[in-house]
């Protein structure tokens, strides 16, 4: 299950992406494919045959992106979410042993190339939804039920 929710800088991240591949990019892989085309015996010609695969890519993240811009959803920034855990949130949690993690509970399309960042669709985000400071948690691991301590509650207005 994938969730179609967003927070607003994840949203415009995604647009920025897009217009990227779609204004930039794409243009000038087209160029240098019809610079190789021109060259003579495609067959052979290794800038054809790269930037022809590339613009394949540039062209299928493109349509991915417009596809999946349409059904999101933009969660912004309510004041009544303070004090409990919700989308957008960053929250720091502690285990046993005492060791804090840190982190922001985002859309799923938003976790890449981010370590500080899990997806409303993982256990512990699952677990933490509605929860308070001080609240104990159980989350499932693939080690078994493990127990963490909601310590902190904050979320970025006007980030």
């Amino acid at each position: 299950m994938r969730t179609d929710l967003i927070t607003r800088e994840g949203f415009n991240a995604l647009k920025e992406e897009l217009d990227f591949l779609w204004r930039t990019e794409r243009p000038e892989v087209t160029q240098k494919v019809a610079w190789a085309a021109s060259l003579g015996d495609r067959s052979e010609n290794a800038d054809y045959q790269y930037n022809k695969k590339r613009l394949r890519e540039i062209d299928r993240r493109v349509r991915f992106l417009r596809k999946r811009l349409e059904v999101l959803r933009v969660v912004d920034y309510s004041p009544q979410q303070d004090g409990k855990v919700f989308f957008g949130a960053w929250v720091e949690v502690e285990n046993e042993a005492g060791d804090l993690l840190r982190f922001r509970i985002v859309g799923p399309d938003e976790i890449y190339g981010r370590k500080d960042y899990i997806s409303i669709d993982a256990p512990m985000a699952r677990a933490l939804l509605k929860k308070e400071v001080d609240d104990e948690v159980m989350v499932s691991t693939p080690h078994g039920p493990k127990p963490f301590v909601v310590v902190s509650i904050h979320y970025p207005q006007g980030e």
